[in-house]
């Protein structure tokens, strides 16, 4: 069978291909293995995350913490929008739109009571992204949820 022909706007998510050690800043999280890569011949890019054994998670976390976790990301020609497919260990399933530009990454989801944004900044040539997680009940009043920083540690 045949792979599809992937969207050139999908290059935009090149930078984020590879694998990633990931801290979870304020939580006392890490790092968790993060790993993006292309799927279907570059129509689709998954992310795959989960901890391992050097893995540190607080006590309070126990059988909430989300890993692991999975995203698929992929393109709408029509819209210009990329859509971002969540799902974790504990069985929670949430839709992001995503953007990678100008060496900045976000994702954002309004959805009744909970709504979510993330902004984060390549640095250090792309090797290092840092940035943070909020939350808001109503989407108008935000509030910090967690900073994180992913470092490189591979290509794929």
């Amino acid at each position: 069978m045949r792979e599809p022909t992937p969207h050139s706007a999908l290059r935009q998510l090149d930078a984020l291909v590879g694998e990633w050690d990931m801290w979870a800043l304020g939580h006392d999280v890490g790092p968790v293995r993060v790993e993006f890569a292309w799927l279907e011949g570059g129509a689709f890019l998954v992310q795959r995350a989960d901890v391992g054994p050097e893995t540190s998670l607080p006590a309070e976390w126990g059988a909430h913490a989300p890993f692991p976790t999975v995203t698929l990301t992929g393109y709408d020609e029509t819209s210009g929008d990329f859509t971002t497919l969540y799902a974790d260990g504990r069985g929670v399933a949430r839709v992001y739109r995503t953007t990678v530009h100008d060496g900045v990454w976000k994702q954002w989801r309004t959805a009744p009571g909970f709504h979510q944004r993330f902004t984060a900044t390549f640095r250090e040539g792309g090797d290092t992204i840092q940035g943070g997680w909020e939350r808001s009940g109503d989407g108008e009043l935000w509030m910090p949820d967690f900073d994180v920083t992913y470092t490189r540690v591979g290509t794929s």
